[in-house]
């Protein structure tokens, strides 16, 4: 059986919305010719269509050619590199590079790595970055301390099938896929899921963890397992006092000694604001200075001793250039032990490096593209397993260096990348000597400035008191399970808040009040000299216009301020918040209570026969017992909703105004409410509520008109007009408007400026469709037109 062109054209046009005619053809046609009488141009608005949408997402030239040039900003201004950019860039990423040396090689240690695996995995993230990178200011360095977890978790299940470089090589390559396809896909905004408080809560954690991984180390306490939980790790540190080594004596001065020496700076910087940036350098290579300084003492300790005999741990040796460099073993066996922990470690991976690009974007004015920085992240974890490295991430310690250096463009990074590789083949012999003990201490002091201080917590429990209990709880969870749980706990939480708050938000409903604005003016003028007692100007009197506040005197900026309902038997609504399937049943649940309360039935008997009455439904009592509404509420008539805060509506949402809609009219029979939408910009939004029969006036019977008073808001249009007359029509406004402001300030009356030449070219345009007029612009056009609808009712009941 064929189907006819006909039918299927139906049916496309059924299933694609392409017509617009949501109202039978008379009834189209009466409001047209309404808004016709009223001199108002007919305008029906076109409706959004499926095949619209679908249309919009295809793919053009110009498109194409824009999404290629941004997976490569660097094209946009390396033709414009010059020398001042490269001193700039040469003298910060030399000095960056000096501190990432010591840090990447300590970080190593956390990832159970050799220290040389932080070397490469630096020169990666450095070497790479500029390509693909929209911030100035950040060098990435080694992520290390959930690798270690996920290193120790896949040889403890399955020991001696993978070596921990197999491990941290895999890891870092499918993440690294990962964060490509989120890259290309420009899926940054995903990070915005992510609230601050799970950040904050996991920094601080992670911490504590490190601290606890690397006091044993510190103080030269052997047997200490740091891969338990944290508060275990801290226990048995206590109970390993009596083991210390000497260790200690390298481990804890070295503390001590970075504590001052970025206590001195601190102070020099304040004492010599010309010196500040010299300072500032000083302060950042602090790091590298304690690392030579300890160097040079285990050597002079060392340099007599035989080769593998030593007073304390040292690094060791050390293989020099890029020894590990190959392609990395893939495993779908493999991938399927990492990939349990791969969430927790692209969260923290993309969360850690979009703080802080936008956190120095935002200082320095320029602009962070998130699905570009994810790219960039992709790239060096993916490629950088061939050369050696494991997962990096941005690093906020090393970005400050950079940025107090005076780093200029992206390209820093090579500069950095250059003393790497000097340290990978020229440096390796020295490494030999350095302590274990001095590295720990570098971490330790690193790491504990990242603590969320106290004043920061008590900023939360003043601005969000439930959001700092979720802090608590993820930092309690990270020191007893683990940090992969607690950076899960504090997301599942902050959504959770979210939810509950979206569901039990309540709208609240509104009143109008006459304002009036009052200009101070410094200068003598006669509209000073002129002021009423009130201290208001009548001439400023005359320009009052209508706000809408909250009914509740509690809810209202000033409680002494009188709000009126706008008329009997009419009631807005505003929703405070989004409107939508977790918040429908609150929303309505008020709007129909307080409604219902504040109004009585238009008949006392409802008409419904007690045999086709629900068990749940009451009897009405009769007129004048004492259970009945009082005669004095006003009857319904209209309901208006302030939408200005919805972008979308769901089916469950558009159902719930469906249900309220048909109980209210049951209520009300036989008079008829009105329902007004006041803001609602979304045209996908209308369509919905315009096919689910809102929108339009209700009449009984015919084709309209009915017992309402069609209003319209319109907007005066240079329809034909060509671009010199409009902007020459545009000046001419804007010139008349500051001639009536300054002969308002004098006292004058209005003159009727310059004319306009195009004035026989101007047309009124309604700014929605004549076809659905109770959709309206905003709250005083909406109000306006329910108070006349019932104020038509009212004379002609």
């Amino acid at each position: 059986m064929t189907m006819s062109t006909n039918t299927l054209a139906t049916i496309v046009a059924k299933v694609f919305h392409t017509n617009s005619q949501q109202r039978p053809q008379g009834e189209q046609k009466a409001l047209e010719d309404l808004a016709k009488d009223a001199v108002v141009t007919p305008y029906i608005e076109e409706e959004p269509s499926v095949r619209e949408w679908i249309w919009s997402l295809r793919p053009t030239r110009q498109g194409f050619v824009q999404y290629v040039g941004s997976l490569f900003p660097f094209a946009s201004w390396i033709t414009r590199y010059n020398m001042h950019w490269m001193l700039g860039d040469a003298i910060a990423g030399l000095t960056v590079g000096f501190v990432v040396v010591p840090q990447a090689m300590a970080y190593a240690l956390l990832a159970n790595l050799s220290p040389e695996f932080g070397l490469y995995t630096s020169f990666v993230g450095a070497a790479l970055y500029w390509l693909f990178g929209t911030s100035k200011d950040i060098t990435t360095a080694v992520g290390s301390l959930l690798v270690g977890s996920v290193i120790n978790t896949v040889e403890h299940k399955n020991p001696g099938l993978y070596t921990r470089e197999e491990i941290a090589k895999g890891l870092s390559f499918l993440s690294g896929l990962i964060l490509i396809f989120l890259g290309l896909f420009r899926l940054g905004w995903l990070i915005e899921l992510i609230p601050y408080v799970p950040i904050s809560a996991f920094v601080t954690s992670a911490s504590f963890t490190i601290i606890g991984t690397q006091l044993p180390v510190a103080l030269g306490i052997a047997g200490i397992k740091t891969r338990e939980a944290p508060y275990k790790v801290y226990i048995n540190v206590l109970k390993g006092l009596p083991r210390t080594q000497v260790d200690a004596a390298i481990g804890l001065t070295s503390i001590v000694l970075l504590s001052i020496l970025r206590h001195v700076f601190a102070k020099m910087e304040v004492r010599q604001p010309g010196k500040k940036r010299l300072w500032a350098t000083l302060s950042s290579l602090r790091l590298t200075f304690a690392i030579l300084l300890y160097t040079f003492i285990s050597w002079i300790v060392h340099r007599r001793l035989p080769r593998g005999d030593h007073k304390f741990r040292l690094v060791g040796e050390i293989e020099s250039g890029f020894k590990h460099a190959g392609v990395p073993k893939i495993s779908t066996e493999l991938f399927g032990l990492v990939a349990p922990s791969l969430p927790a470690i692209i969260i923290i991976l993309i969360i850690e490096h979009i703080a802080i690009a936008k956190s120095f974007g935002r200082k320095f004015g320029y602009t962070v593209i998130p699905s570009q920085e994810i790219l960039a992240q992709g790239a060096a974890n993916m490629l950088g397993t061939f050369l050696g490295g494991y997962t990096c991430t941005g690093s906020f310690g090393a970005s400050a260096v950079l940025t107090k250096a005076g780093v200029r463009t992206p390209l820093a990074g090579l500069f950095s990348a250059m003393i790497l590789v000097l340290a990978l083949y020229a440096l390796t012999a020295v490494f030999y000597y350095i302590p274990m003990a001095a590295l720990a201490g570098l971490i330790i002091h690193a790491v504990a400035n990242l603590m969320t201080p106290p004043s920061a917590l008590y900023k939360y429990w003043r601005l969000a008191p439930f959001e700092l209990l979720i802090w608590v709880v993820g930092v309690t969870v990270a020191l007893f399970v683990s940090l992969e749980t607690s950076i899960y706990a504090t997301i599942a939480l902050s959504f959770a808040l979210l939810l509950v708050r979206m569901a039990r938000s309540q709208g609240g409903f509104l009143g109008q009040v006459k304002i009036h604005r009052v200009v101070h003016r410094t200068d003598k003028d006669e509209t000073n000299s002129q002021s009423s007692g009130s201290g208001i100007n009548e001439k400023e009197r005359e320009k009052e216009r209508e706000v809408y506040l909250p009914l509740e005197k509690k809810e209202n900026p000033n409680p002494r301020i009188d709000v009126v309902a706008p008329y009997p038997g009419i009631f807005i609504y505003r929703f405070n918040e989004a409107f939508n399937y977790v918040n429908k049943a609150q929303h309505l649940d008020h709007l129909l209570s307080y409604v219902t309360a504040h109004t009585r039935r238009t008949r006392s008997d409802d008409g419904v026969p007690l045999k086709d009455r629900l068990w749940s439904d009451p009897i009405p009592p009769p007129p004048n017992s004492p259970s009945s509404t009082p005669s004095s509420l006003p009857l319904l008539r209209a309901i208006v909703l302030d939408c200005s805060t919805i972008n979308n509506l769901d089916i469950t949402s558009i159902q719930g105004l469906i249900d309220v809609r048909n109980t209210l009219d049951r209520y009300a029979a036989p008079a008829i409410v009105e329902w007004h939408f006041a803001g609602l910009q979304n045209r996908w939004a209308r369509r919905a509520l315009a096919v689910a029969g809102f929108g339009y006036p209700v009449v009984e019977g015919s084709d309209l008109p009915g017992n309402w008073c069609p209003a319209y808001s319109v907007a005066s249009s240079l329809a034909g007009a060509t671009e010199e007359d409009r902007r020459v029509t545009r000046a001419r406004e804007r010139k008349a408007k500051g001639q009536d402001e300054e002969r308002r300030w004098e006292g004058m009356e209005k003159s009727d400026g310059d004319g306009d030449v195009n004035e026989k070219k101007r047309v009124m345009e309604p700014v929605h469709g004549v076809d659905r007029p109770f959709f309206h612009i905003d709250l005083v056009d909406a109000v306006d037109t329910a108070i006349r609808d019932a104020m038509k009712r009212d004379e002609e009941g």
